[in-house]
């Protein structure tokens, strides 16, 4: 019994010496990891700043209009602008669209606020909207039928939550009607980014209302911003010599996008202004005068972009990609048909898959978080891809307005038969 005692004795030291060294190995290995993890997030934000460094040193060597001796141009983290404070808002807002776009995944975060930098002080919310506050002592908000509209898109800044913030100060909103702003000058905004990661090369945007004397105010907003009637964008790629510009009237536009192509002087000539006049005479000269409207719109659509399935085709409670959006944080289980034209595995895991219209200008995505992808016997965004399925659940939509559903199993899944 003694030697029994002992050796359990020994044995149990023993065990306890071997815990302890398994525990202070987990305690240090997490400490290392700890250690590098602060070390890559200090060194990301580092590249991060060297980055906007850098974008704002070519704006300033290429993407700014003339300026006048009583302008002041004011940087932010990704956008430069003028203000113009007898209008109430930016004489133009530069900025440089970068196909980092294609991988950000930072979404609206609606922080409208006033600009700090302005020292005439920017517009502010009730400019906008008229705020009451009702008997139980809620907030009330009234528009004045005008969106906010970005000049510089948040969408184009989705890369950093810092630079998206930003594109909120009200110096880079200007009142457009909802029939502009939600329709054809979204779809400009898309075609951009599209133009951009497509061609994999950094554009130089130049935004704002046309500003003149006499333009319609917001007579109810305390600060009283005009209404401009037309607005433009011009755009340059310098890597291709290639420059475009667009004037949008105030309204619902009803042509497709190529009818609003203009020539870069012949906007300078409308808004006074002289975009990109550090650029050499003779190559302002040409980029200028002439547009290749096929090189940045060449059919309207991204290549590898299919048509949403014929709805009258489909079977009962099935929808095309088009038509889901209707359904978005309805309780109505359906059914969506679309072919999976591009996929994305993240860093973190999760596999995107993107029906009938790809990134960046996808309409509709199946999500399949990390934790879920064990439950397929395949790899979802290998195996599905140029395939043509139906995916069954919940429409919700994200905060970029992208319809989509998420998808917990491979059942949910099946491929379309015709």
């Amino acid at each position: 019994m003694k030697k029994l005692l002992v050796t359990l004795g020994f044995f149990f030291i023993t065990n306890c010496l071997f815990s302890q060294t398994l525990e202070t190995k987990i305690a240090s290995t997490s400490a290392q990891i700890a250690s590098l993890k602060a070390a890559h997030d200090s060194l990301s934000s580092t590249l991060e700043d060297l980055k906007f460094q850098s974008v704002r040193h070519q704006l300033a060597q290429v993407g700014l209009p003339e300026t006048a001796s009583c302008d002041e141009v004011i940087y932010h983290t990704a956008f430069a602008l003028v203000y113009d404070e007898s209008h109430e808002q930016v004489k133009w807002v530069a900025h440089l669209l970068l196909p980092d776009v294609a991988t950000g995944t930072e979404g609206r975060t609606n922080d409208f606020r006033p600009d700090p930098l302005i020292k005439t002080g920017s517009a502010v919310d009730e400019d906008y909207a008229r705020k009451t506050k009702t008997a139980e002592g809620k907030t009330k908000t009234e528009g004045f039928g005008f969106d906010r509209g970005h000049l510089a898109p948040s969408a184009d800044f989705r890369y950093s939550k810092k630079a998206l913030s930003e594109s909120y100060y009200y110096s880079n909103m200007s009142p457009q009607t909802p029939g502009l702003n939600r329709g054809r000058w979204a779809d400009l905004e898309d075609a951009m980014r599209a133009a951009c990661v497509t061609k994999n090369s950094p554009l130089f945007i130049v935004t704002g209302g046309v500003l003149k004397p006499d333009l319609p105010k917001l007579e109810q907003g305390i600060n009283q911003v005009s209404i401009p009637q037309h607005y433009y964008k011009v755009i340059l790629d310098l890597q291709h010599n290639e420059a475009i510009g667009f004037i949008m009237p105030n309204s619902k536009c009803e042509y497709p996008l190529k009818h609003y192509v203009c020539t870069v002087d012949s906007i300078e000539k409308v808004t006074g202004l002289n975009f990109f006049e550090k650029l050499p005479d003779d190559a302002e000269k040409t980029i200028e005068s002439i547009v290749h409207s096929e090189y940045w719109l060449p059919d309207g659509k991204k290549t590898g972009d299919v048509e949403p399935l014929d709805a009258t085709a489909l079977p009962r409670n099935t929808f095309n990609t088009q038509q889901a959006s209707l359904y978005a944080g309805k309780r109505d289980e359906i059914t969506v048909c679309g072919k999976v034209v591009s996929t994305k595995l993240s860093s973190k895991g999760n596999v995107f898959l993107n029906l009938d219209k790809m990134f960046p200008n996808h309409i509709f995505t199946v999500t399949i978080f990390q934790q879920n992808v064990p439950n397929f016997s395949y790899a979802p965004h290998e195996a599905l891809k140029e395939k043509t399925i139906c995916v069954t659940g919940y429409v919700t939509k994200d905060s970029n307005g992208v319809a989509g559903i998420i998808v917990e199993n491979e059942s949910a899944i099946e491929l379309y038969e015709e």
